[in-house]
């Protein structure tokens, strides 16, 4: 652990800045996060919060009972990506880790999970100085959202049967939007996610001889290609989906035709019968490219991780997103409508029973948004801005740490009991 991070009763905004920049110098990949939740602990117990560490692998818990009353999640995501940084900040991250499939790789805070730590211990701050309420805070802080499995590992941990059932779940995302915006949508709010490693069989040899071999990185060529027409083909225009080919892999050597080509292909979708045909698309193209490339064998699909769409309770967003106005203003709350990125926090509320609220924080300079009025105008001013997951990607450190703060601070009073 490192104390000069630890939040205490005694930190300021400051010193908040200070634990961001910290936070994204060293980030750390999904199941690694030691040196984060060490932090996130430290801070807490600091706090005065019961705490539990390793619930999930590398998860932490911290509880703050103030007698009767509802029980009130709030959650943030720790992993970082293996990213190489080139945003060139003076705080940016030059470490390195190992991934799972044994690379070294660089890591970076491309996602802003670094933004969701330091306004977790803010809120968990400001909650536990403010004498006004009653019930149960219950502070997760999650690993490896990045993989999809960091929520149900804590579930699987037995989080609710060591820790109590939550009331509700609360949660937000830092995105390119204008620092301090707060933005929220009920219903489907987050798409599902699927994720697929394909293999294609071919028949290596000399680059030399073709005519020889079964080329798989032509093959994986094609069927990129013809992915593309899946959405646009196969998905009707009212309805929303997105396939992504993110990692090709195939060779070794300027002249040598290998035997296999891997592809990794994403799909986000919201409608469940959506899911079904675009996943069904893809197999079934698939399959059809390397029978057309007459490979000596049927390509092999490993589907690598899948959740659900996160869908916000109608009822429990109104509730929200009125406290969110008074304390933001009329125009400091949005509805920006479905995002296409995918989260697993819905899944604390699944297994609850309880409703979701999870929205999405600005945190992009204000300045690159003047003079736009509707969220049309925003969507347009935020496709000149990185986006999360890009090397490029930067939050603004200020306003957009105390109004994370402030939107977790007032969404938890907004479901906590009055202190009788």
């Amino acid at each position: 652990m490192d104390p000069q991070h630890i939040v205490t009763p005694a930190s300021d905004g400051d010193a908040l800045a200070d634990l961001y920049r910290h936070l994204h110098r060293h980030p750390e990949l999904s199941y690694q996060e030691h040196a984060t939740a060490a932090i996130v602990a430290g801070s807490l117990t600091a706090l005065g919060y019961e705490v539990a560490e390793g619930v999930g692998r590398t998860g932490v818990v911290g509880i703050l009972r103030r007698g009767d009353g509802p029980v009130v999640l709030v959650r943030a995501d720790m992993d970082g990506l293996p990213v190489e940084e080139s945003t060139g900040l003076p705080y940016a991250s030059t470490d390195r880790a190992v991934d799972p499939d044994g690379l070294d790789v660089g890591v970076m805070h491309a996602c802003g999970h670094d933004v969701h730590v330091t306004c977790l211990l803010g809120a968990s701050q400001q909650l536990a100085a403010d004498p006004s309420w009653s019930g149960t805070l219950m502070i997760i802080a999650q690993p490896a959202e990045e993989v999809g499995s960091g929520a149900r590992a804590m579930l699987d941990d037995r989080l609710y049967e060591r820790f109590g059932r939550p009331d509700v779940v609360l949660g937000q995302h830092v995105a390119p939007l204008p620092a301090g915006l707060i933005a929220i949508h009920p219903g489907p709010a987050y798409a599902a996610t699927d994720s697929l490693k394909v293999t294609l069989y071919g028949k290596g040899g000399h680059g030399s001889r073709p005519e020889a071999c079964i080329d798989p990185v032509v093959m994986a060529a094609a069927t990129v290609m013809r992915l593309q027409g899946v959405v646009s083909r196969e998905v009707a225009g009212g309805d929303t989906a997105v396939v992504t080919v993110g990692v090709i892999r195939a060779g070794t050597k300027v002249n040598i035709i290998p035997d296999t080509a891997e592809l990794q292909i994403n799909v986000r979708s919201y409608d469940p019968t959506v899911r079904e045909t675009v996943l069904a698309a893809i197999h079934r193209i698939v399959k059809a490219e390397a029978a057309a490339s007459g490979a000596p064998r049927e390509p092999s699909f490993e589907h690598t991780d899948a959740f659900p769409a996160v869908v916000n309770d109608p009822a429990a967003v109104a509730r929200t997103a009125e406290a969110m106005r008074a304390v933001f203003g009329l125009q400091g709350v949005i509805d920006p409508g479905p995002v296409t990125g995918s989260e697993d926090v819905g899944e604390f509320a699944t297994a609850a029973g309880a409703p979701c609220v999870y929205w999405v924080l600005g945190g992009a300079d204000p300045a690159a948004f003047a003079g736009v009025t509707d969220v049309s105008g925003m969507a347009r001013a935020m496709a000149g801005i990185p986006s999360n997951h890009s090397s490029q990607y930067a939050p603004v450190v200020s306003p957009t740490l105390g109004a994370g703060v402030t939107a977790l601070v007032t969404a938890a009073r907004a479901w906590l009991g009055p202190q009788a």
